[in-house]
């Protein structure tokens, strides 16, 4: 990826199944932000498409202008891998023909950070679920953030209406980690997550 590459290319940390992982992607600079409704509407419809396969699941994502946090499980990194190969083409084919162009989309590969105890998951999901106000995109403070997963999560400390008759773009997950662990450290407010 030249000189403006971001992400290491050593050999990525062996996944275990039993540990969620947080994924970064990044768009290449000078192309049209992601949190556009019909840009949106195409990484949903990546999504629904993607979430399950290869043995990688979807469980949560934020969308920010360029770039894409998600929360993710894998059965090993070669799942990882083929899971996000799939997602990203998915995506990047979706947005260059909405932009009407061809050519690169990511800026580089994913970056990933694997999630061990209940704190590091339950702070990953506040930091992704509230990224949104992290940078300022969405202000308003009584629902999540329209641009992630937040209306489909049910761990927050407010109680919310869930629309049921949206299709999922996301899947259950599936670790002991993110069903129950995190709980231990409280449910997660709608505001600004901790510094992470």
């Amino acid at each position: 990826m030249g000189a403006t590459a971001c992400v290491s290319h050593h050999g990525r940390a062996e996944l275990k199944e039993r540990f969620p992982v947080h994924v970064t992607v990044r768009i290449a600079r000078g192309l049209p932000g992601l949190r556009e409704r019909n840009a949106y509407r195409l990484l949903l419809r990546s999504f629904r498409a993607g979430r399950d396969r290869f043995g990688f699941r979807l469980n949560h994502y934020s969308v920010q202008t360029n770039h894409v946090h998600m929360i993710v499980e894998a059965e090993d990194s070669r799942s990882l891998t083929r899971g996000m190969q799939g997602l990203q083409i998915r995506m990047a084919k979706a947005l260059n023909k909405l932009w009407r162009r061809a050519g690169r989309v990511f800026a580089d590969r994913f970056h990933n950070r694997i999630l061990r105890t209940p704190r590091e998951v339950r702070n990953v999901l506040a930091y992704v679920l509230n990224n949104g106000r992290r940078h300022g995109s969405f202000a308003t403070k009584d629902i999540p953030d329209p641009f992630s997963s937040g209306c489909w999560f049910d761990g927050w400390i407010e109680q919310l209406e869930r629309n049921s008759s949206i299709p999922l773009p996301i899947t259950r997950a599936r670790t002991w980690l993110q069903r129950v662990g995190w709980r231990m450290h409280g449910l997660i407010p709608l505001s600004v997550a901790p510094g992470h």
